[in-house]
């Protein structure tokens, strides 16, 4: 695999610190479990407060009615999901439920719309809502699709902090999880996106039929952006009925954890984000993944379509695990 590098302004966050062969990174999945988690532990308390957890709360703006065929997604227009399509939700509405997740200790606001890709109209619309959002002192954070030429310049000029773009899964597994776009196209993208100096948040989901080392070379690719991710969403599998995944076989706990230790390893400056399918994950297996590495959450009971673990569930365990909020003044300088 050769390395990833994308254009970006002079002054980045954290370039590539080296490059990770999907060798070296199938050899950090096969060290014995303990010890993986403690060298992650290890590189995750030199680089951040080991006790401060980012929260982001995730709203869907605009549901259903995607022309993509993701096998693992209920919002393909494609699949008899029960999920309807609708059109992007008012700005009132957005606010209030922005106003909400700051209320309830969210440090960022983030926004999923479910387009291939956004037409110009649309991002008229989606600036208005970032200023908006960005005024109540929020971070924001948007998933739109495929961006064409301008529009990242667009969104940064509204407010926005952060673009979500996700690799989803290793270049060679791509084409047996999503047939109307290519790999490469989501590259571009996230160079879109780099060139307009937005920070990006990129990962993907795990437990989608690929081998070990496919999901070796699933990270290795992210670790290979240059600069690398700021924040690193991995997600498990929700299978859903209706989608080609929703078969697919149960991946086991502690090669979820050894993912996200992995992660942790190689890109040692990004935030290391629990995503979709912790409905799934006990008290215990959440607390080895903070353990190591795992410094971020969705926050709230919906992450897009498929239910989220609950708030208060989410304060009960950071509590028994002393864990707090990151905010400025708790955050590692």
């Amino acid at each position: 695999m050769s390395i990833t590098t994308i254009e970006i302004p002079s002054l980045t966050p954290h370039p590539t610190l080296e490059y990770w062969s999907v060798c070296k990174v199938e050899a950090l999945f096969e060290t014995p479990f303990l010890e993986l988690i403690y060298r992650a532990a290890q590189i995750h308390r030199e680089n951040f407060n080991p006790q401060a957890i980012q929260l982001s709360t995730l709203m869907s703006i605009k549901t259903g009615g995607c022309p993509e065929d993701c096998g693992y997604c209920p919002q393909s227009a494609r699949y008899q999901t029960g999920v309807q399509n609708q059109q992007l939700v008012n700005i009132e509405e957005i606010i209030e439920k922005a106003k909400i997740a700051k209320s309830r200790g969210a440090g960022r606001f983030c926004m999923g719309a479910a387009w291939r890709g956004p037409k110009p109209k649309d991002i008229e619309k989606i600036t208005e809502i970032i200023k908006a959002v960005k005024a109540l002192g929020l971070e924001t954070c948007g998933t739109f699709g495929l961006l064409q030429d301008g529009m990242a310049e667009d969104l940064k000029n509204a407010g926005l902090d952060y673009y979500n773009h996700n690799l989803d899964t290793a270049p060679e597994h791509y084409q047996k999880i999503i047939g109307t776009r290519q790999f490469d196209d989501r590259l571009n993208t996230l160079g879109k996106v780099r060139k307009a100096g937005l920070k990006v948040c990129c990962g993907g989901i795990v437990g989608m039929d690929e081998t070990r080392k496919e999901r070796a070379a699933f990270i290795a690719s992210l670790a290979n952006l240059d600069p690398q991710p700021e924040s690193v969403p991995i997600n498990q599998l929700v299978k859903v009925e209706g989608t080609p995944l929703a078969e697919a076989a149960d991946l086991d706990w502690t090669e979820f954890v050894r993912t996200v230790a992995v992660a942790r390893i190689v890109m040692p400056k990004s935030y290391v984000r629990l995503s979709a399918g912790r409905t799934n994950m006990s008290e215990e297996m959440q607390t080895l993944c903070f353990l190591a590495g795992a410094n971020s959450i969705f926050y709230g009971d919906k992450l897009l379509v498929t239910e989220n673990s609950e708030e208060d569930n989410d304060q009960i365990l950071m509590a028994k695990l002393d864990l707090e909020p990151e905010t400025e003044q708790n955050r590692k300088k």
